[in-house]
């Protein structure tokens, strides 16, 4: 589908999103593997989610929806049953690995697959440390893992492991395979990422605790069913937040956002560059940070964007490259190579899309060099790749450009922002 965007010099609002996509993921999973009923408000209502919830339908759990909230009717940590079919995870990578460590532990076979960007996605980091608890995953691929996948549940061990990538998606694996393992799971990161896992887990009775850069899983009887409520996601007001920042005359508020410190790396990287933000309003919901994101009219200039940083923006390096062709000087991200193995490879993908707007984008092996700031040209047909987030990116890049331009494949974003070009048109 091909969607045209117009450009938009100037505006001022008050605006809510969607849910946050990790939240709402790890709600539908550990709420089918909790005692009781879980009721999910706030719902990411997107196609990867929406994979989530059928992949535990198909293993016998009960899952209710409406456009109020989601009751997932769980059975416990060995309620599940085998599959009716092949668990389909669409195009989500993280149903596949998440669901990994959950399928390693049960009493019954299952078979994974996905979409075919799903089928090239990397699932050896995940296999390796799932095997060495004791896990039997297989696949076809000759030399390598990845989809489809056969997961042959056994009993599992615990283990230490120290991840050689920062990843929230393999973290969260292991700790889930750990709730069975025999034994200490140890998972040791070498930066901090996302922890919403840790986190719910915790609020309905795991025992994972912190230690520095070592996380300890200790495996429990049960989990318990929690009434759970999905602040708006951070890596979505990305988009809105850099469209204020670049425009004119702009100033744009958006309601009840995850500020999880794990997950504001684009705060930091934004305000690095000079750009007005003010957080308001700020409280918990269960257990997760949550605020009120201002964010206004900005003299951008270039930054650094590397390190220990990284994991806290990963999804939102696409729309950092749209604020750094604005900024003046030259913007440098590095140690960003998990971006080659997302729904498409983002450091390729970024910079050929966003030349097509006259940017001076070169890519990197580990990221991308923008020299700004730059004169947005229009009348560009932008590939999406089939990748909500450069879909995004280059929907707001379009808003700063001289004229029309058409997004081709665009139906991508409902993947994690159904009704993203509605709220970008109210804009």
């Amino acid at each position: 589908m091909k969607k045209t965007i117009k450009p938009v010099k100037a505006f001022n609002a008050v605006i809510t999103i969607p849910g946050d996509k990790s939240i709402s993921h790890r709600a539908v999973m550990f709420g089918s593997l909790a005692v009781g009923d879980t009721v999910i408000r706030g719902f990411l209502n997107g196609d990867d989610c929406l994979s989530t919830v059928g992949c535990f339908k198909n293993m016998g759990i009960d899952i209710e929806m409406d456009k109020e909230k989601v009751v997932v009717h769980g059975k416990g940590l060995n309620g599940l049953t085998p599959p009716v079919s092949v668990l389909d995870v669409g195009n989500s990578g993280t149903t596949l690995r998440l669901m990994s460590g959950i399928l390693s532990a049960q009493k019954f076979t299952s078979c994974v697959t996905g979409d075919s960007s799903i089928q090239k996605r990397p699932m050896d980091r995940v296999a390796k440390p799932l095997s060495l608890m004791g896990a039997d995953i297989k696949s076809t691929a000759p030399d390598k893992i990845l989809a489809p996948v056969t997961i042959t549940g056994k009993p599992l061990k615990g283990i230490d492991y120290t991840l050689p990538v920062a990843s929230a998606q393999v973290k969260s694996a292991i700790l889930l395979a750990g709730l069975y393992a025999e034994g200490e799971t140890v998972v040791i990161e070498p930066e901090a990422t996302r922890n919403h896992t840790e986190i719910m887990l915790n609020f309905m009775g795991a025992d994972i605790k912190k230690d520095g850069n070592r996380i300890i899983c200790r495996p429990v009887k049960e989990l318990y069913a929690k009434e759970i409520t999905v602040p708006g996601d951070i890596s979505s007001a990305a988009y809105f937040m850099v469209a204020a920042a670049t425009s004119e005359n702009a100033c744009i508020t958006i309601k009840n956002v995850g500020i999880n410190p794990t997950r504001t790396g684009i705060i930091t990287a934004l305000e690095a560059m000079g750009a007005d933000i003010t957080i308001s309003d700020e409280k918990l919901l269960n257990g997760e940070p949550v605020g009120d994101i201002t964010v206004k009219s900005s003299k951008l200039k270039a930054t650094v964007i590397e390190g220990d940083l990284i994991p806290k923006l990963i999804d939102e390096i696409p729309v950092l490259a749209v604020a750094a062709a604005m900024a003046d000087g030259t913007t440098v991200i590095k140690d960003a190579q998990e971006l080659k193995v997302k729904e498409s490879n983002r450091i390729k993908t970024t910079a050929d899309e966003l030349s097509k707007f006259g940017v001076d984008i070169t890519e990197t092996d580990d990221g991308l060099i923008i020299n700004g700031p730059t004169f947005m040209k229009g009348g560009a047909v932008i590939n999406t790749h089939n990748d909500h987030r450069i879909a995004m990116s280059a929907a707001i890049a379009a808003l700063l450009a001289d004229s029309e331009t058409v997004i081709d494949g665009s139906e991508c974003v409902d993947i994690s922002f159904p009704g993203f070009y509605t709220l970008l048109e109210e804009l």
